[in-house]
């Protein structure tokens, strides 16, 4: 059994880049900063950070395009590809990224509060909406349950 799984969680490096293939499907491409750290063996505090290039396809490209923007936090679902191309220069180019399933928008930076420019959902009445269950009065004997 195989298996080529990608997860990030991390932030926007730099606003994503949208256009269209020839078919007419829409592609972005971002890259994700994630960082980690831990202690070395005297103590000290350690800290790294890797860059992951992620491309995305379709609906969520478009969407991606239009909400994400640099510093964005984000969750990216998808596979490990790695493509290889040859250079005007005549060497061979390899660049490796994740091709995104899925695409999950993080908490906010400004505190989660609203794009002035997108106009609020209305008001919904969720009393209204609840269908409620109704629940027998009557006690349950254990020795009834056929398992």
């Amino acid at each position: 059994m195989y298996l080529n799984k990608a997860l990030v969680i991390g932030n926007l490096t730099r606003d994503p880049e949208s256009r269209a293939l020839p078919s007419g499907v829409q592609v972005a491409t971002f890259s994700v900063a994630t960082n980690r750290v831990w202690k070395d063996k005297n103590g000290a505090k350690q800290e790294s950070a890797d860059f992951h290039n992620v491309v995305v396809f379709g609906r969520q490209a478009e969407t991606v395009s239009q909400y994400l923007k640099k510093g964005s936090s984000v969750l990216v679902e998808g596979r490990m590809q790695t493509r290889s191309w040859d250079a005007s220069d005549g060497t061979k180019k390899y660049r490796t990224e994740i091709v995104a399933d899925r695409v999950q928008f993080g908490p906010r930076r400004d505190g989660g509060k609203a794009d002035s420019s997108i106009a609020p959902a209305p008001a919904v009445d969720t009393k209204a909406e609840l269908d409620t269950i109704e629940y027998p009065a009557d006690e349950i004997n254990p020795d009834d349950i056929p398992f």
